[in-house]
This record gives structure tokens, sequence and C-alpha cells, in this order.
């Protein structure tokens, strides 16, 4: 605001603002992946520093920042959802030992109390992965770690994969952690073939998938996985990177109608990104401002800092 309203002419609405905001964020996050694959080239011949000057590193560390592991809800026999926020797929597993399920019957913060459940005879044991296996929950496919064994009903987990108390009545299923299958990715024409051949047909021990589309309710897409075997909600668990949270600049309204920063509001989001990237923020969003308010020299001001940044950087 202090740069585009110099002349008093520049006003950013707080609307028109989360727009460039979230554009920029964006922008700023798919660069991450060309510079990464960048200085993979560099360190491959050598030009690179180490130490310090180790940028790869850098790069790494702000993109597992982003990393999750989710469970996979289904859509029908090995049809299995992938979340609405993926957007690069890392690694899918198949946990083939379902220890039990359920459904949760009261809620109680990072616990998991089930009334007609016999998780100490059933062998749960702390390590084993918890994944919330309801399909209209907003935390559908939510994984946690089991901590503690408080009692045949009652777990302590090591977060909270069910929301809030609304969500008395979830599903759930525990894994052992142990004889874990990565599913390998193939082609939607390479798995016709493999699966016209006893000899190389997808099994248990060698399990695959192949990427969908996106269906009716879910917009993160599909993954089909092979054999048919591997249906069972809560035993395909992803580790993905997903996009950043949308910025949200929320405000209170003066009487005279001026907004003013609210952090209070419940729908708040700060940036995702490091500190480092601010300055690509600012120059990001003055390119957008720019062209919106027509001042050129708004516009060409961000670009020119942006381009003295990425000099730097490369």
């Amino acid at each position: 605001m202090s740069i585009a309203n110099k002349n008093n002419y520049g006003y950013i609405t707080p609307n028109d603002f989360n727009l460039y905001a979230k554009q920029a964020q964006l922008d700023i996050f798919e660069d991450y992946f060309y510079q990464y694959n960048s200085w993979i080239v560099k360190q491959n011949a050598r030009v690179s520093g180490s130490g310090y000057a180790d940028i790869l590193k850098g790069l790494v560390e702000v993109i597992d920042s982003f990393s999750e592991t989710r469970g996979l809800t289904t859509s029908g026999i090995n049809l299995f959802n992938l979340p609405s926020d993926y957007y690069l797929i890392n690694k899918i597993n198949y946990y083939p030992t379902v220890t039990t399920s359920g459904s949760m019957t009261s809620y109680v913060l990072n616990e998991l109390n089930d009334s007609a459940a016999t998780f100490t005879t059933s062998g749960v044991l702390p390590g084993m992965m918890i994944t919330n296996t309801s399909t209209t929950s907003l935390y559908a496919g939510q994984s946690a770690y089991v901590i503690s064994i408080d009692s045949d009903t009652a777990l302590t987990l090591s977060a909270n994969p069910f929301g809030s108390a609304g969500a008395i009545g979830n599903g759930y299923a525990i894994v052992s952690t142990a004889g874990i299958k990565e599913i390998e990715r193939v082609s939607q024409n390479k798995i016709f073939y493999l699966n016209s051949s006893q000899l190389t047909t997808p099994s248990i021990l060698y399990p695959a998938y192949v990427l969908g589309g996106a269906t009716a309710s879910m917009t993160g897409g599909t993954i089909t996985v092979y054999p048919t075997a591997i249906s069972a909600a809560g035993t395909v668990l992803s580790q993905y990177i997903r996009y950043p949270l949308s910025p949200n600049w929320t405000y209170s309204t003066l009487a005279g109608g001026e907004p003013v920063f609210d952090e209070g509001v419940a729908d708040y989001q700060d940036f995702e990104l490091p500190m480092s990237d601010e300055p690509n923020i600012v120059n990001k969003i003055l390119q957008y401002a720019g062209v919106s308010i027509r001042e050129e020299a708004i516009a060409a001001f961000g670009s020119v800092q942006e381009q003295e940044d990425n000099q730097q950087q490369s």
C-alpha cells in the first residue's frame, strides 16, 4: 500500500489484495521446483556451494515443509480419492495389515474413544497408524500415530485426525507399520499390458496404480490400485506435496468504511512461504496491482526488483 498509493490513486481493496497475494504465493511456490531442478544440474556439474552456500538444501527444506501424509478414502473397489490440495505425489504406500477398525463414539482432543473397541486384545501397539476413513468428513484421510493404549476403548494419538466433537461416528482403521509395500505408478497404457499376463500382473507384493481424473465428489483426482484385492479404507496412504493455503488478509471496518487489519477473524491466513521470500511476494503483488490500477511504474518497479532478486539467486 505504501508503494502503490504514493500518488493517492493506487488504493488496493482487501479483496483485490487477497487475489494478488494468492497468485503471487503460487508463482513463487511453483518456482521452487524449477529452482530445485536447476540447482541439481549445478550440483552435478560441481558448481554449487556447500555448508551455508548449499542452496539446494534450503530449497529441499522449504519444499518439505509442504509435505503431508494422508490416508486415501475409497470411491469403489480399488478406486481411491486423492487429497484435494495435492500438488505432487511423492509416494503411495500400501499397509497390508489392518489391526482393527471401528467408529469414534466420543470426542476428546488427540484421543480415540470407541466404546465397542478391544484395542488391547486386538493387538494395537504404540507406533501404529490410525486413519480417519469417513468419506464425508472434512478430515477424511487424516492420519496420526498411536502414542499409548490407555484402555481397551481409548487411545492417545500424536495428532487429531477427526476434527471436532461433530466427528463422532467417523470411521477409523488402525494399520500396522510392518510389511509396508510401495505402490508403483504406471501409465494407463502400461497397466493394460501388465494385466494381460499372469507373469507381470500386479500383486500384493508388487502393487501398482494409475492416476485418474477427478470424480463428481472429489476435486483432487483418483488413483486405481491393482490388484483389486487392495480396496480396504485406511490401507493406502499417500505422501505428497500440497499447495500452500491461500493467504487471507482479514479486517474490521471502521465507522468511515476504512478496513483495519484484524488477525482475530476466524478465516485469517498468513502466507506459508518463508520470510526470505517476502521481497519476492511484495514484488509480484506490485506487478499485479500495477496492471490493475493501470500504473506502469508500479508494475515495472516490481518486475525490476524481481529480476534483480533472481540474478542474485542464480
